[in-house]
């Protein structure tokens, strides 16, 4: 071969590997977290983490506080490909695949730590089954999982068990899970997306709802609601869900340091809870809102032995993967 050939063939090899390398993967992300909230914070660390671990090959484009609809639309978006991940409750992929809101169970997790070894692929044998499944019925898969805070009561009036609850309409994330467990408090279960929350609280379309204290203060929900029961039902653990044809299209070395990024991520969540927790308390205290604690004569037994016997009615499928995620170490 003529030296002037091998030259053009090696400058034509180098363009291409220089091509390659420069090659971009552009990710649209979306969820439905406002401002400042723990989960709008988490997206915004992972995109600028990844970016940068990556030299620019992976770029995070995220889409905060519903901008690409409401969490059907964004569950049935990363399911075509239209959005390429997103993140929300497991419970919201149980239109694709029902045993996927089991990760949400009320009362089912130790403690924070707890709820995202259960979540983590890695460790949990029970979300490896269910991913698997996900990927064959509805084209996506789960990569990361992190932490929000505990989910608590709160409501125009004071609630102590159940029977306070009964008859009266509560919002529930639009999901058959949440109604479930309202229904288990003695709540009307009201699906309410949280766009529409505050409005629906004001108008008096429900009388109370549930959502972790950073969520609580965020959407200024001390604006239309008195007391907090602190009933610590949920461990508030959502889930990092990505279109699985987008993710078969990341090479595996950045696919690695994406996942490796979203558990990073997501064990600062904890303590970043650990963090806010105390002053998010502090700060709807100060906005006029008042905590019921089990000193204050709240039965979290009461509720939590409702709960899980109206889950366990309702989900008697569930068994297994219950018992799996207690059983994580």
């Amino acid at each position: 071969m003529k030296l002037r050939t091998m030259l053009s063939l090696a400058a034509a090899a180098a363009l291409l590997a220089a091509g390659t390398a420069h090659a971009q993967v552009k990710l649209r992300y979306a969820h439905v977290g406002v401002a400042n909230a723990p989960q709008t914070l988490y997206a915004d660390e992972v995109a600028k983490l990844i970016k940068e671990r990556t030299n620019g090959r992976v770029e995070i484009q995220v889409f905060a506080n519903s901008q690409l609809g409401g969490v059907g639309e964004m569950v049935d978006g990363v399911k075509s490909g239209a959005i390429s991940m997103g993140h929300h409750d497991f419970a919201s992929l149980g239109k694709i695949l029902s045993s996927t809101a089991v990760f949400n169970t009320p009362f089912v997790y130790r403690d924070a730590a707890h709820s995202l070894r259960a979540t983590d692929s890695r460790t949990s044998p029970a979300l490896r089954d269910i991913n698997q499944q996900l990927v064959e019925k509805g084209n996506m898969r789960i990569v990361g999982s992190f932490f929000q805070g505990t989910r608590q009561l709160t409501s125009k009036e004071k609630v102590l068990s159940p029977k306070d609850m009964q008859g009266k309409k509560y919002r529930g994330v639009p999901i058959k899970l949440w109604s479930s467990m309202l229904t288990g408090m003695g709540a009307v279960a009201t699906p309410v997306e949280v766009s529409e929350l505050a409005t629906a609280l004001a108008t008096g379309l429900v009388v109370g709802q549930e959502n972790p204290l950073p969520n609580i203060y965020n959407l200024k929900l001390y604006e239309v609601q008195k007391f907090v029961m602190l009933t610590n039902h949920m461990q508030s653990v959502l889930s990092v869900f990505i279109n699985e044809g987008v993710y078969q299209k990341i090479p595996a070395a950045d696919r690695k340091i994406l996942e490796d990024v979203l558990a990073e991520v997501g064990r600062k969540t904890l303590q970043w809870d650990i963090e806010t927790a105390a002053k998010y308390r502090k700060e709807l205290e100060a906005k006029g809102m008042t905590f019921v604690e089990e000193k204050d004569g709240l039965d979290v037994n009461a509720f939590r032995t409702a709960v899980l016997g109206q889950v366990n009615k309702d989900f008697p499928e569930w068994g297994k993967y219950i018992e799996q995620i207690r059983a994580v170490k």
